[in-house]
């Protein structure tokens, strides 16, 4: 694993939509893991503009992360208003209006793959399907290696068999999105060490495991079954290093394990984080427009509750182990990560 991606040690940054931060990439890179920085809602100028930021910040290898269009996409249309005024309220607590429809979501693909293929990271990693032949020979044609995520056997085959190099196995404890894409996410939540020891077993590719992984406990025990790495969220996710705001890292150390919940409120898709008061009111009004729809419109308030310290209003993704994810610094957490990789 530490060839494959040019690691002194196995561990990896989970790429977060959104909460993403070049300083994060670099401690974790920096240290001897694999930093990785998620690039959902990023146009090509961006791309360039914030990798060229990574390069700046640290001489070791990084990842960058894309999402795969699934085919069930929505995108801007008439129906636009009616869901961005069913949010009407969540707007006026942060002092804004309703915003009117965009041209567009989200950038295209290619887009983002021109900007990605331009910018070179070491490693491209991809959620939501498998990515195409001609991604997959073009990044290995300019040495790029190429990591899938698979929330079930299937998924990991079908990665496999379309030429990854490396499968992130993602438990149902993880923070943030279920990536699955051959089945309905509700019928693809298989925890972490059940799904992954079938993974390795299923795959000739190396495995990395991710969800519920915030101390050396976690890390020892999936070396133990089998994986040659680990890919953690979470943990780093509440130190200072990330894009988290002060009321969403308070959150990561309150929340019990079973105060998280998995919602298809915040985004149109379904997610982990904590079940605060937006989470309670969207799902209680039953209108969830469809991604991503529900993710840019709501996106719009969340930015400014982040702003204003209102986690109540935002988003905050996190997995089933966030008690554990106690660390105040990056170096911390990767250090006691790092611990049960001499220890497995």
């Amino acid at each position: 694993m530490n060839d494959l991606l040019g690691t002194r040690v196995p561990i990896i940054l989970a790429p977060f939509g959104g909460l993403s931060s070049i300083p994060l990439v670099a401690a974790v890179s920096d240290a001897g893991g694999l930093g990785s920085y998620g690039l959902y809602g990023y146009d090509g100028e961006r791309i360039l503009e914030t990798v060229a930021g990574i390069r700046a910040a640290t001489d070791r290898p990084f990842a960058v992360n894309i999402w795969l269009p699934t085919g069930d996409e929505v995108e801007p249309g008439p129906e636009h208003d009616a869901y961005a005024a069913a949010l009407a309220p969540f707007f006026a607590e942060v002092g804004a209006e309703v915003p009117p429809r965009p041209e567009r979501y989200l950038p295209p693909l290619q887009e983002q793959l021109d900007a990605i293929w331009e910018a070179s990271p070491e490693v491209l990693s991809v959620v939501f399907g498998v990515p195409s032949a001609d991604v997959v020979g073009e990044a290995h044609e300019r040495g790029i290696r190429v990591v899938g995520a698979a929330t079930t056997v299937a998924e990991a085959v079908a990665l496999a068999d379309g030429g990854v190099d490396a499968i992130v196995a993602t438990g149902a404890e993880a923070a943030g999105h279920r990536v699955s894409f051959l089945a309905p996410a509700e019928e693809s939540l298989v925890g972490l060490f059940s799904l992954l020891p079938q993974v390795v077993d299923a795959v000739p590719v190396p495995v990395i495991a991710a969800g519920g992984i915030s101390d050396r406990r976690g890390v020892a025990a999936a070396l133990a079954l089998g994986a040659s790495g680990v890919q953690v969220g979470t943990a780093f996710l509440g130190t200072a290093e990330s894009a988290a705001n002060d009321a969403h890292r308070a959150a990561i150390r309150s929340t019990a394990a079973e105060r998280t919940v998995l919602t298809r409120a915040m985004s149109g898709r379904l997610a982990r984080g904590a079940r605060n008061r937006v989470v309670a009111e969207i799902e209680a009004a039953g209108s969830i427009a469809p991604f991503p729809a529900q993710n840019w419109i709501t996106g719009r308030f969340r930015s400014l509750a982040g702003a204003q310290g209102k986690g109540e209003l935002q988003s905050l993704w996190m997995g089933q182990s966030a008690p554990l994810a106690r660390y105040g610094t990056a170096a911390e957490a990767f250090a006691e990560l790092a611990a049960g990789v001499s220890a497995g």
